[in-house]
This record gives structure tokens, C-alpha cells and sequence, in this order.
């Protein structure tokens, strides 16, 4: 298998030098990834609506990985507000609810203060009918 790269066309991973995501045989890595609207990069103000931007931005990667949400086995939250993090439960149910994943919840600061939820997954490639993917 071989190791391939995914940009989301974020600013950020150019001037810092990371990857939205890589793949690495049937494992799925994809970087912490916050709320912005990459293709506007703007950010929405309130913590739900970040949520869902992160999600949307996962599952982008995901699929051009040849995944989805229901493929994650592993994610992690990182929220600076203790707050902010159950009125995210509901989106969180919505996109891995059917995955299910091994779950870490971290609170430490992020980037910037307008960023309020970062989310990183692991997801492993499904099966195909001629072996692994």
C-alpha cells in the first residue's frame, strides 16, 4: 500500500505544512479540523455551527479517501470551553452515531479564540470484495 496525501486547499496547511488527512494503507488519518469554510474561510460564530462545519470538512476528506463518517474509529474533541461541548452531543450523534468510535474529549485552548471545537479522526477503509481496499 502506499501513503497518500489530502488537502482540503486550507491556507493553513500550505503555511504550516500539514496534510487534511493521509492515508496509509487502510487507515485514515485526518487532522485535527476546525470549523472553518475552507473554500470562504470564514468561521461561523457559535459552537454547534462549528461543529457541523468540522463534520462536513471530515466527511470531504474522508471521501476523497474512499470513507465515510461511519468508517471513524476513533476521534477526539478539543473544546477551550467546557460549555460548548454538550450543546455538540446532538451533531456528534448525527454524524458517528451510527459508527460509534472510541471517543477522547480534551479541553485546552485552540489556535484562536474565534475557533471553539476541533475535531480529529481515525477511520479505517472498508473491505471490498477482492479483499482490502
Amino acid at each position: 500500500m502506499t501513503r497518500r496525501l489530502i488537502s482540503s486547499g486550507s491556507a493553513f496547511e500550505e503555511a504550516i505544512g500539514y496534510s487534511r488527512a493521509v492515508v496509509d494503507g487502510r487507515d485514515v488519518f485526518v487532522s485535527g479540523t476546525t470549523g472553518y469554510d475552507y473554500a470562504a474561510m470564514t468561521i461561523a460564530p457559535g459552537v454547534v455551527e462549528q461543529a457541523e462545519q468540522c463534520f462536513a470538512n471530515i466527511a470531504a476528506a474522508l471521501a476523497e479517501a474512499g470513507a465515510t463518517l461511519d468508517d471513524v474509529v476513533r476521534v477526539r474533541f478539543i473544546v477551550p470551553d467546557r460549555a460548548d461541548w454538550e450543546p455538540c452531543w446532538p451533531v456528534v450523534r448525527r454524524h458517528l452515531g451510527r459508527a460509534r468510535p472510541a471517543a477522547t474529549l480534551i479541553h485546552a485552548g485552540l489556535q484562536t479564540d474565534a475557533m471553539r471545537i476541533e475535531i480529529e479522526v481515525t477511520a479505517r477503509l472498508p473491505e471490498t470484495p477482492q479483499g482490502r481496499a
